[in-house]
């Protein structure tokens, strides 16, 4: 049965975002709603990421903040790279046809994560404000792209954010079949080789699952955050002999 809604937390954008330990708990309308307003400033986004935090809303809504418990995170040891998309990788690689770029296309990259069909959504998530908001942040070196490029041609990508070591996944999309999984690989194969240890999914989903990503209790989540945040940087340039760090593991 849904309990009835808690007090929701509105914010100014000279406020700062409320302890994550506020948001919306199970059997609530919202679960992990912990605050609307504020605003999509550059520094407003480094303080949410830093706390777990993330904005999630609809084209004519307020910001909604979110942090959700459990919440899906891929842990780059745990990353499936299943036997059909290592050997793509493998024959791409051999036919040097294939190619990871990183922050070469973020405008193009960020506008077709948000508008790409995606079979069962009717719309988007990324806003035009979100757009504008993460392309900021992308050039004050806190977002990046993953550029899966064949034949050069863009064949899929995604972007994150980065703060420290810590790797917030926000969107993918692919414009041939395996696009946005090779655009991954090579994500996992960076972090891997930099010793960045995991990847925030946001929300469970069976795509997600199916490449090795995992629930976690929103307390660890939060402790792993606070650690890694406060690590050096990565450096955000990918290089071929990264791909070792996946192709040769063992499935």
């Amino acid at each position: 049965m849904v309990k009835q809604a808690p007090h929701l937390i509105q914010i100014s954008t000279n406020d700062p975002l409320p302890d994550p330990q506020l948001a919306w708990g199970h059997n609530t309308l919202a679960p992990g709603l912990l605050a609307i307003g504020g605003g999509l400033s550059v520094g407003r986004l480094i303080q949410a990421y830093s706390q777990g935090c993330f904005p999630w809303y609809s084209e004519g809504q307020p910001v909604m903040w979110w942090c959700t418990d459990p919440r899906m995170v891929l842990k780059v040891n745990n990353f499936r790279l299943h036997r059909s998309l290592r050997q793509t990788i493998r024959r791409l690689l051999k036919s040097q046809s294939f190619e990871i770029r990183i922050d070469k296309n973020f405008a193009q990259v960020i506008h077709a994560c948000a508008y790409s069909n995606r079979n069962g959504q009717s719309g988007t998530w990324i806003v035009k404000d979100m757009i504008q908001a993460y392309t900021e942040l992308h050039r004050q070196g806190h977002a990046h792209c993953v550029e899966a490029w064949i034949d050069g041609q863009l064949a899929g990508g995604l972007y994150c954010v980065s703060i420290g070591r810590a790797v917030f996944g926000e969107s993918m999309f692919s414009n041939q079949p395996n696009g946005s999984k090779l655009a991954l690989a090579g994500l996992i194969a960076l972090c891997r080789a930099q010793n960045a240890h995991w990847v925030d999914c946001q929300q469970n989903t069976h795509h997600l699952s199916s490449l090795g990503a995992t629930e976690i209790p929103k307390h660890q989540f939060l402790a792993d955050v606070s650690q890694a945040t406060l690590m050096d940087p990565l450096v955000w340039e990918f290089e071929p002999l990264y791909w070792e760090k996946i192709l040769l593991r063992q499935l």
